[in-house]
């Protein structure tokens, strides 16, 4: 009997850690850090220190993870409505608010904690300016006051480069803010896809997404807009010589698969998820692309030498 009280009180303690992770959205913290890295490796021809690296990717992982699950906390009540979010931790009863709050407070003060001392006050200051603005002005207000919520919101979503350079340099740089404007632009077409496919849900509980504000028609036509203005600021890093014709191809290559998919999605709602699931991959190849033009050749020069 005892053993089995024992198995039982294991059971639980794994299901809890496994609700706990399931507050951070772990998929959209790698792609959030994965973002930021990129932005430390675009700042240095060399090698990035291993403290930023290390110390930065955590405490911006922290930050973000924290943002998810203020943002879990505030809109558990309509995740329980919706049949994307029904399942999440708070509303099936598998965690409680007040354990969600102390949760996502100590991860974010931790994580910012460590910008500050292992890293940079800069980093630390717009890394909580990024979760303010996300778990805050995006979550509480935007995300119910205007179809505009996710271009106007994005901008908490695009700061991650900009937190890698800065936790390299100190400083925010024209070449980081380019990277902010690829994911700024990207932001809308991306999310728009997904409420094309779950307008009906986001009617169910009076959120004003585009679709359910203003018609599919449109946000199709806003979605196709937003990608054609993508592409354009992805030759931007090519443009201003932040990087080279490897870049400028492969970016042109993934910008063509995007407008590919905006415009299946002009004549058929089918094509929203597989234009949502591209732009992840999208946004993966873009970053990945800039960090192997901008050091590729470094890292060929310097095998050549330890060959020679």
């Amino acid at each position: 009997m005892a053993n089995v009280n024992v198995l039982t009180s294991l059971q639980a303690e794994g299901a809890a850690w496994r609700d706990y992770l399931g507050l951070c959205k772990l998929k959209v913290v790698a792609l959030i850090v994965f973002t930021a890295v990129v932005g430390m490796f675009m700042a240095t021809p060399g090698l990035v220190p291993l403290d930023a690296l290390v110390f930065g990717s955590l405490g911006i992982g922290m930050a973000a993870a924290s943002a998810a699950a203020l943002n879990h906390l505030v809109d558990h009540k309509v995740d329980a409505c919706m049949a994307r979010t029904q399942n999440r931790p708070l509303p099936t009863g598998h965690l409680n608010p007040r354990n969600c709050l102390y949760f996502a407070l100590a991860l974010g003060s931790a994580g910012l904690a460590m910008l500050w001392l292992l890293v940079n006050p800069l980093t630390a200051v717009l890394t909580f300016l990024s979760l303010i603005g996300y778990a805050v002005i995006y979550t509480l207000y935007l995300k119910r006051a205007t179809p505009q919520n996710i271009v106007i919101g994005g901008a908490a979503g695009a700061a991650p480069p900009v937190l890698g350079w800065t936790a390299v340099t100190g400083q925010v740089d024209p070449h980081a803010l380019l990277l902010f404007l690829i994911v700024f632009v990207w932001t809308p077409p991306h999310f728009w896809a997904l409420a094309i496919h779950r307008r009906s849900e986001y009617a169910k509980v009076n959120i004003p997404m585009l679709p359910v504000t203003h018609g599919v028609d449109f946000t199709r036509v806003q979605v196709l807009l937003y990608t054609v203005l993508l592409v354009a600021v992805s030759v931007l890093p090519y443009a201003t010589h932040m990087s080279g014709l490897l870049y400028l191809t492969g970016a042109l290559g993934l910008g063509g698969g995007f407008l590919y998919h905006a415009l299946r999605l002009m004549r058929t709602d089918a094509a929203a998820m597989p234009a949502f699931g591209y732009s992840i991959l999208y946004l993966m190849g873009i970053f990945a692309l800039l960090l192997l033009d901008h050091h590729l050749p470094g890292l060929w020069l310097t095998l050549n030498g330890l060959a020679g």
